[in-house]
């Protein structure tokens, strides 16, 4: 969508808040030994404090409040039964409406001890986010993020997964511009318009460019020994530095 009016910045801005809320939250309150199940009520009880509704379960009907993943897990896991351990590299994602208007997060949480590897890998991806939204201006081709992105994954030694991406967002999950690459499409001519609400997202990994859908239908993986991070962040397009939304 495109900003119209000061209702629509303030309705996304307190949609935006309330899912970095919920996402700090999670962050905070994960330990070893709770189940993502355990997680997820954590971040589904904090969005019913305001009244939000998990916009994965609103759009698509999804078995969870809030997407949790870990380790070659890189996206869309489901909330279960599975218990945190020390080491592991756990991802949430919480996305959720209110007043019609929607807000989407993410970020990537090692587990104590952490591996210098994965630790360098969440600086690089947090650093990939930082440098695409740089590049965000209105006027801007789409396919620079992408760009930026798989530019900072190469001089860090990582790959992206070039099937996830950004997208745009407003008044649903998922609006124009639909995928947004982790790479340089040179096929993708769309433009960054004024007021434009998109999130970026970088998904960085240590040698898988591919996901591969499990058999429960959602939990996206990237093999075995494979790890990836993500952190996201919902944002306007304006002529200078985006306005982030996703902020307490």
């Amino acid at each position: 969508m495109t900003i119209e009016n000061d209702d629509d910045l303030n309705k996304l801005k307190t949609i935006g808040r309330i899912v970095f809320e919920t996402l700090m939250l999670m962050k905070r309150q994960m330990g070893i030994g709770m189940t993502t199940l355990e997680l997820d009520e954590i971040g589904a009880k904090n969005l019913e404090k305001y009244g939000a509704r998990s916009a994965p379960m609103v759009m698509y009907d999804f078995p969870g409040y809030t997407c949790i993943s870990i380790n070659e897990e890189a996206a869309h896991g489901i909330p279960c039964e599975k218990v945190i351990c020390a080491g592991d590299v756990v991802n949430i994602d919480v996305s959720a409406e209110l007043d019609g208007y929607f807000g989407d997060t993410g970020g990537t949480f090692p587990v104590p001890p952490v591996d210098p590897k994965i630790r360098y890998l969440c600086q690089s991806t947090r650093k990939a986010l930082r440098n695409a939204m740089d590049v965000a201006r209105t006027g801007t081709k789409v396919n620079q993020i992408g760009a930026s992105i798989n530019k900072t994954a190469r001089k860090t030694g990582f790959v992206t997964l070039k099937d996830l991406g950004s997208h745009g967002i407003g008044k649903s999950l998922h609006e124009e511009p639909h995928f947004i690459a982790n790479f340089y499409d040179k096929n993708d001519r769309r433009v960054l318009s004024e007021g434009q609400v998109i999130t970026i997202e970088p998904f960085l990994s240590t040698g898988s460019e591919q996901t591969t859908t499990e058999d429960d239908g959602w939990t996206l993986t990237t093999g075995p020994g494979n790890f990836s991070a993500q952190y996201e962040h919902t944002m306007i397009i304006t002529k200078s530095k985006p306005i982030i939304l996703t902020a307490l």
